[in-house]
């Protein structure tokens, strides 16, 4: 790179720091406060910058909340897709290799705090956040969890190690039987539960799972 092409160049580094540290700000903010209480001037101190920062980024609040979410729940969903993909490359053990993934999922809340204390602030704020915030967090990361989820339960049927007829469904009940009690008692994370009772939840939710979609014999 000329020196000339690095003097052009540095100013757009500059732009894209100062961004991405307004994201970072937000996020640590909406996923404390909220979108309610979250105010601009106190992500622009978080962020260390000025409000005319973020106003040269961003044109509103809604559009930084927006942006916020998306951007964390589709590193998650990378993550997420990630994990999926790892455990279901190679079922030598429908069973034991369902309940690893399975007791893996359950628990992932920790491993984003920040990402899931912002998702504990959109349930709870969801009557009050524009459609299109919600929409933007489902699109970016649950739908396409889920649906990379059902996909390998369909390829699972398709070996013929599971009964399938609604993979989208089937992950649904997947994921409700062995991971929302996880979710729900530890509120996405934030307290600890003992492994034992994550191992006996996960263990039971299996079971039901096992036998609703296993083939019959």
């Amino acid at each position: 790179m000329t020196g000339i092409d690095e003097a052009e160049a540095r100013p757009r580094r500059g732009l894209m720091e100062k961004r991405q540290a307004v994201l970072r700000g937000a996020l640590t903010v909406f996923a404390r406060e909220g979108y309610t209480r979250g105010s601009i001037g106190e992500i622009a101190k978080e962020a260390g910058v000025s409000t005319r920062t973020i106003y040269n980024h961003f044109a509103d609040k809604d559009e930084l909340f927006r942006t916020v979410i998306a951007e964390s729940a589709s590193r998650v969903r990378d993550a997420h897709i990630a994990q999926i993909d790892r455990h279901f490359a190679k079922i030598t053990d429908l069973e034991a290799d369902l309940r690893t993934f399975a007791r893996q999922w359950a628990t992932s809340g920790t491993e984003f705090p920040e990402h899931f204390a912002l998702v504990r602030q959109i349930q709870a704020e969801a009557g009050h956040l524009p459609p299109e915030v919600l929409e933007a967090w489902q699109e970016a990361g649950p739908r396409p969890v889920n649906a990379r989820l059902a996909q390998k339960l369909a390829e699972l049927g398709d070996k013929g190690l599971l009964e399938i007829t609604d993979p989208r469904r089937a992950a649904l009940h997947f994921v409700l039987l062995t991971g929302t009690e996880v979710s729900s008692r530890t509120f996405l994370g934030a307290l600890p539960m003992a492994d034992d009772e994550v191992d006996r939840i996960v263990d039971a939710g299996l079971e039901v799972f096992l036998r609703a979609y296993r083939p019959r014999t």
